[in-house]
């Protein structure tokens, strides 16, 4: 388990523009500067990021992975976690705090600084995730630090509802890594308390086998084809 500050995790004043869906290059107003300040502020009070991981083996992960069933017959990580050199099961959150205090704004008539500081959570919760991949990573690098490969290790996150992943996954995931220990609870449809958290396997190896050819068919519905942006940037 770890906790790290919150002013480690705190998002940018663009990032969370982006997140509420402003134009990159529409540059905000006074007020809107002013909202993004006190929604930051209300973030850095509120969050407390930590997060819980554990190594498992593939063929434990083999048997998490296929949970309940539902998973699509084909998906790209059934064809990545059997080469990787580490596979680490993992939760990340920015604690209940902030949700509580993201309804309380709107029921009292705040929503622009609520939906403010529901984007800054939102962006703070993945770059807590991160933060843990950097953790991560600079371990791996420091175990191989005489290895030629070393340098094109990279640490991709996946997760349950994602890539083929059906989102019952979760179950046996939390009955395995039991985030409970760090605030994260499993309701019945398998979404998780508090809202701002992310769970999945921590998945390290080289570059080349995080590379998948987008065509599968859940890939024409993802809008945001994410998992490509962060195999570029892991490193």
């Amino acid at each position: 388990m770890f906790e790290i500050p919150a002013a480690e995790i705190s998002p940018s004043e663009k990032a969370v523009l982006r997140a509420m869906g402003v134009p990159s290059d529409r540059g905000p107003g006074p007020g809107v500067e002013r909202l993004l300040e006190e929604a930051l502020e209300e973030f850095r009070a509120k969050a407390e990021p930590r997060g819980i991981v554990a190594d498992v083996d593939a063929r434990e992960f083999a048997e998490i992975y296929e949970g309940a069933g539902g998973n699509e017959p084909s998906s790209p990580l059934l064809t990545i976690f059997p080469r990787a050199d580490r596979l680490m099961l993992f939760a990340v959150t920015v604690g209940a705090g902030l949700s509580d205090r993201i309804a309380a704004l709107f029921d009292a008539g705040r929503p622009a600084l609520g939906a403010a500081l529901d984007a800054a959570a939102s962006e703070g919760t993945e770059l807590t995730g991160v933060r843990l991949d950097r953790i991560v990573l600079e371990e791996a690098l420091s175990q191989n630090v005489a290895d030629a490969a070393a340098p094109d290790i990279r640490v991709l996150r996946y997760s349950p509802g994602y890539c083929g992943w059906n989102i019952t996954g979760q179950r046996a995931l939390f009955d395995t890594l039991r985030p409970g220990e760090i605030g994260i609870r499993l309701t019945e449809s398998c979404l998780m308390e508090p809202l701002k958290s992310i769970s999945g396997v921590m998945v390290t190896g080289p570059a080349a086998i995080h590379e998948f050819a987008d065509d599968y068919p859940f890939c024409s519905d993802c809008t945001t084809k994410s998992c490509k942006t962060r195999t570029r940037s892991t490193r």
